[in-house]
């Protein structure tokens, strides 16, 4: 938009004429009018925050970690690292005590040692620490740096950097890519937990911190455990609301309250969700907001009998919701779903799987009541074939309430139970990436609700060397396609496996990562939402008709 400058004196008017301005034309002016104004071109992100959770405080876990940025990262310069984040006390972390994941009465100790925790995670491969990177553009905004050494800093783009640690004090992460790392920077944090309440395969994908999350899908029922992890990568202190809801609607704090949550600059709070409420309650949505600042939220589950996982936020609030991925082998799938608006919605049920879409019986429909949680149990819903869910508004029009989803998945019978979660997802619109591939164990799920698409996917070089792989996909409409991933072409150690949607409709992934754990069918799944790698940035043009005094 043109504007007129006021003139200041000689000297401000001469600096402004040598080296001109760009304004932005707006699309009723400029030369030409809206005839001649250009659409907002997509540019490369130029940096990018993540922030990643404490793995776990059990002395039988191992957490093993993947940084991976793609090639294709705007200039040659750039510094990819995280750094470790200080454990803070609040009232509602006090309130916690001792939980079956480890003592949590040592918070302000090892928060005081967040500095040295970061030294004790090594740092993997060493890169370019002092790159030169831009700014500008920018997902995820001001990612702060904590103290200590870098973590994970990445030399070159398309080929991942790793590192693990067994410490029950590993702290949690925030980092900023710039420059050639920026776009498409994604780190995962994968968590093994041997024995005890929670055991299994914890997986979760760092993400950008924001100032709202869903949380559909958790619980404070006894005999489980659920924290949320409220991280603040910042040099500003953030405020955090918790809220709970029921199958009744909104639950009123209990002991330990959920207001005004303090998250100190660099630090990280974990809340036990049960101090939350008053009494126990099976199914729960936790909506998180940050009133000032802004955080990375992500919810940890452990149950003593089914393990535990990671607990994703999420995708926005929207009238249709897909979660992409349920394996043909599950044993159980129980879907919560909450509406946050003001009105109930009717929803359509159905199972993409590989043939197409299908209802499941006694369950086609699905009434939701406003801000209620509903839920209900698909036993033997993909009877041998992997599929996703599809829920749609049952009359299909534009006006219907927007609603947020996840189903808790179980793998496995009697005490040899896993369990992992699959939330609501955003579609792959360009490209996504899940790293921390090995050479078997990883399951890539392609859905398409709509019409068909075509997809590559591609297996980046591995940690121990190699050259990337790829092969394009035909996903048919109405369907989901489960595969395992290519391997880089003689490729050792981790890898990541990057998704591009190359023409069709919407697509939306996940990827299932699964090992054995004595006799437990251990698994994790994480969905892959696109990854923000591009910016739209609206055209400008010199106009040095803003010099005009008037």
């Amino acid at each position: 938009m043109n504007r007129t400058v006021l003139s200041f004196g000689g000297t401000v008017v001469a600096l402004a004429a040598v080296t001109g301005l760009a304004v932005l034309w707006a699309p009723d002016e400029g030369a030409g009018g809206s005839d001649s104004a250009k659409a907002a071109a997509l540019k490369p992100v130029e940096r990018t925050s993540l922030v990643c959770p404490q793995p776990s405080s059990s002395d039988v876990a191992e957490t093993a970690y993947t940084a991976f940025s793609p090639k294709g990262g705007p200039g040659k310069k750039g510094s990819a690292a995280l750094h470790p984040a200080e454990l803070a006390e609040t009232d509602q972390s006090q309130e916690s005590g001792k939980s079956d994941k480890g003592e949590k009465g040592e918070k302000g100790e090892k928060g005081e040692k967040g500095g040295d925790q970061g030294a004790q995670h090594g740092n993997g491969n060493k890169g370019a620490e002092d790159g030169e990177g831009g700014t500008g553009r920018e997902r995820g905004g001001d990612g702060g740096q904590g103290a200590g050494k870098p973590y994970l800093p990445l030399s070159s783009p398309g080929t991942p950097v790793v590192d693990d640690t067994s410490d029950p004090k590993a702290p949690a992460l925030t980092g900023t890519a710039d420059g050639v790392f920026a776009p498409g920077w994604t780190v995962q944090q994968t968590t093994t937990v041997g024995a005890g309440a929670g055991r299994g395969l914890h997986g979760t994908a760092c993400s950008a911190p924001d100032t709202s999350f869903w949380f559909p899908g958790a619980s404070t029922a006894q005999g489980r455990q659920d924290y949320v992890h409220l991280t603040n990568p910042d040099s500003g202190a953030a405020v955090v609301d918790l809220e709970l809801y029921g199958k009744e609607g909104k639950i009123k704090g209990g002991e330990g309250g959920g207001e005004d949550i303090t998250v100190p600059p660099h630090s990280t709070v974990p809340v036990l969700l049960s101090t939350l409420t008053p009494e126990p309650a099976t199914n729960v949505t936790l909506h998180v907001t940050a009133r000032s600042g802004r955080v990375g939220a992500q919810v940890q589950t452990s149950d003593t009998e089914s393990g535990g996982d990671w607990l994703p936020p999420a995708a926005p609030p929207g009238p249709r919701a897909v979660l992409p991925g349920i394996p043909e082998d599950a044993t159980s799938v129980r879907l919560a779903v909450f509406a946050p608006g003001g009105d109930d919605a009717d929803l359509e049920v159905r199972l993409a799987g590989r043939s197409g879409l299908i209802s499941p019986a006694g369950h086609e429909t699905l009434h939701v009541k406003a801000g209620m949680v509903t839920t209900v149990d698909l036993k033997n819903l993909t009877q041998g074939e992997a599929g996703s869910l599809v829920l749609s508004p049952a009359e299909g029009g534009a006006d219907a309430p927007d609603v947020v989803a996840a189903a808790r998945v179980t793998r496995g019978k009697g005490d040899k139970q896993e369990s992992a979660f699959v939330t609501s997802t955003a579609p792959v619109d360009k490209r996504a990436t899940a790293a921390d591939n090995r050479a078997g164990g990883s399951t890539l799920a392609l859905t398409a609700p709509g019409s068909g698409a075509r997809v590559r996917v591609t297996a980046s070089a591995g940690s121990g060397g190699g050259s990337p792989k790829s092969t394009t996909v035909a996903v048919k409409g109405h369907t989901t396609t489960a595969f395992a991933p290519p391997r880089p072409t003689g490729g050792k150690g981790t890898y990541a496996v990057t998704v591009e949607r190359l023409s069709g409709g919407p697509v939306y992934a996940s990827r299932m990562l699964e090992r054995p754990l004595s006799g437990v069918p251990a698994f994790t799944i994480q969905t892959l939402p696109d990854d923000g790698s591009t910016v739209a940035v609206p055209t400008s043009a010199q106009d040095l008709s803003v010099l005009n005094d008037d």
